[in-house]
């Protein structure tokens, strides 16, 4: 799947409108400042390495974080209607969800992601993208975290823990946060689990839409036997139906 440059302007146009209305004070400035110095690397920037992720492919970052935003405000009224307490602004759950990838750009000019050049791996592993080995390890969350406090950024306790907890349990750094049976070290804020239910939900709906893109695979037909006992061939369906008698 592939976006058109009037989609991709469309996306960052709507990215910018989310923090006008939702961002107050002066990280909005600064926030609006430092994308404006990333705009190039935004704009383009694919949400991750695989088409069977989700969105790899030039603008996907864009398209992926306004979706986790849409996504955040309507899981936050699920969880309000559903009589769940609801701990935290507007302003905390959108700010998290707009940098919860904001690593995913890279830093200082070297990019995250960099096109796939090996035919094998793009053809074998469906890789469209590779990690820039220049580019110092650190996980996204952490990379997220530290760009936004580079460019004195402030955030509350509630937006650092949603950037950094927002894998939930996919992530294993993440257990002793998640899993425990104390309710002392439960976390206090319904925040992460929210932004994570929303990229969780965003995600699938990116890779479903690649999904349905693809063609159908052929079906091979399965060999079975006659009473006879010489080979015959059947369809997949029969083989199955024969395998239960």
């Amino acid at each position: 799947m592939n976006l058109s440059a009037e989609q991709i302007q469309a996306n960052w146009e709507k990215h910018l409108k989310i923090i006008d209305t939702f961002i107050t004070g002066d990280r909005k400035s600064r926030l609006k400042d430092l994308y404006t110095v990333l705009a190039e690397e935004m704009i383009i920037a694919p949400a991750s390495g695989k088409p069977s992720f989700h969105n790899a492919f030039p603008g996907g970052y864009i398209d992926h974080v306004n979706r986790v935003v849409h996504c955040a405000l309507k899981t936050k009224a699920l969880w309000e209607e559903m009589g769940t307490t609801i701990d935290f602004t507007d302003e905390e759950l959108v700010f998290s969800a707009l940098n919860h990838d904001l690593g995913k750009i890279g830093f200082k000019g070297q990019p995250n992601y960099l096109p796939q050049t090996d035919q094998w791996r793009r053809d074998k592993l469906g890789e469209i993208y590779t990690h820039n080995v220049e580019l110092p390890f650190m996980l996204i969350q952490d990379r997220s975290l530290f760009i936004l406090q580079k460019n004195r950024i402030e955030m509350s306790e509630n937006e650092f823990l949603a950037i950094k907890l927002h894998d939930g349990l996919y992530d294993d750094v993440n257990k002793q946060y998640y899993i425990t049976y104390n309710p002392d070290s439960k976390l206090r804020t319904n925040l992460p689990y929210i932004l994570h239910q929303a990229d969780f939900l965003a995600s699938k709906i990116e890779y479903d839409r690649w999904k349905n893109t693809q063609p159908a695979p052929a079906q091979t037909p399965v060999k079975t036997r006659t009473s006879t006992g010489k080979p015959a061939v059947s369809s997949p369906g029969l083989a199955a139906a024969l395998k239960a008698i």
